[in-house]
């Protein structure tokens, strides 16, 4: 499990806040609630080189073309609650993306079950030559 600090990763962090659209009775055009992160991987110095590649290849669907991860969140009326949101998710994703890959260990038939598919192929096959045989 990767511990990510906190405080130092929020110096590295950008944030970027628009109109949102959505409820917000006559102040929706007038403040700014949604909030954007942004976050360049290639640049941060409290990943490791392994980390941002793997990030990198994980996520990038959310990646744009210049490498930096964006993130958005314009669920409440208050920026201050959509910013907690969105770090919150941000720090989920870095989680699951960076969780290591369990291997999967190749398990082998037990004889008896080899056998019991094969028994029940046999009946099905002789089900079916007798429905042929009766038809004819």
């Amino acid at each position: 499990m990767i511990t990510i600090d906190e405080i130092k990763l929020n110096s590295e962090l950008k944030f970027r806040t628009s109109r949102s659209s959505g409820p917000g009775g006559q102040s929706v055009n007038k403040v700014s609630t949604q909030v954007e992160l942004l976050f360049d991987i290639s640049s941060s110095g409290l990943l490791s080189e392994d980390e941002k590649i793997t990030l990198s290849d994980k996520l990038r669907n959310r990646i744009n073309n210049e490498g930096i991860l964006t993130l958005k969140c314009n669920e409440t009326r208050s920026q201050l609650k959509n910013k907690e949101i969105v770090i919150n998710r941000f720090l989920k994703l870095l989680e699951e993306a960076l969780k290591p890959v369990k291997e999967r260990k190749p398990t082998k038939r037990s004889k008896a079950s080899v056998e019991k598919r094969l028994r029940n192929k046999k009946i099905q096959s002789d089900k079916k030559k007798d429905r042929k045989n009766k038809e004819e």
